[in-house]
């Protein structure tokens, strides 16, 4: 497969599915280091019960998820009830245990930047491992000036905690230079620290094969 084709190239790092096809993915997955993930917590929208969202990740947790994606509560947050916001960040991460999880903010949907900052230092003082911008099911996805935000509220928590927090910009991500974009942001705010596939990744269903094609030389429709 890719690793006979392309023996040089690294691996991708995480298959995400939904939490009823953790097992699934967990017990198929062949090339080492690739992490199965969910995206839970009633993804996209994060409209039910806390106790639904929490049975939902915790099950996806047994069941072989070894990174977990939820959705911040949109609603909640624009309200102003930030309590039930941090709230139900953290009990979807006492659910995990010790798998990380990322926070989706639905940047494209809070606003202005303002919010992104607020909403970023939120999920990380309620436990989030990633910040993640857009669940790729919204008009706007990730725009270089949330991830700039973004990346600002990482750095200032990893100074006042000196915990290295992920970042994922996912959704609307559609060429090489928008990839391009994002490494850039990170590596002038954050270093170097965090360009690795733990700490730096991207969502995007269309790099790998523009990826490809640019190191080819020629259109590569392997994915």
């Amino acid at each position: 497969m890719l690793t006979e084709e392309y023996p040089n190239l690294p691996h991708v790092a995480t298959v995400v599915t939904y939490p009823r096809f953790a097992q699934l993915v967990a017990d198929s997955l062949e090339v080492e280091g690739v992490i199965p993930t969910v995206v839970s917590g009633a993804f996209p929208s994060s409209q039910a019960l806390i106790e639904i969202k929490v049975a939902e990740t915790k099950l996806a947790v047994q069941d072989g998820a070894e990174n977990v994606d939820i959705v911040m509560h949109v609603g909640e947050f624009l309200s102003g009830d930030y309590e039930t916001v941090c709230d139900e960040i953290w009990e979807q991460k006492a659910a995990c245990g010790d798998v990380p999880m990322k926070v989706i903010l639905e940047t494209g949907d809070l606003l202005n930047l303002s919010n992104v900052k607020k909403a970023s230092i939120l999920s990380m003082y309620a436990g989030a491992d990633y910040i993640k911008t857009s669940t790729g099911k919204e008009k706007v996805g990730a725009t270089p000036e949330a991830v700039y935000v973004m990346c600002q509220a990482i750095k200032e928590y990893y100074d006042q905690t000196g915990i290295m927090v992920g970042l994922k910009p996912a959704g609307g991500i559609n060429s090489v230079k928008d990839a391009l974009t994002y490494y850039s942001i990170v590596e002038e705010i954050l270093g170097e620290k965090w360009l690795t596939n733990y700490y730096f990744r991207l969502g995007t269903s269309r790099l790998p094969n523009l990826i490809l094609s640019d190191l080819a030389g020629k259109e590569v429709k392997f994915f």
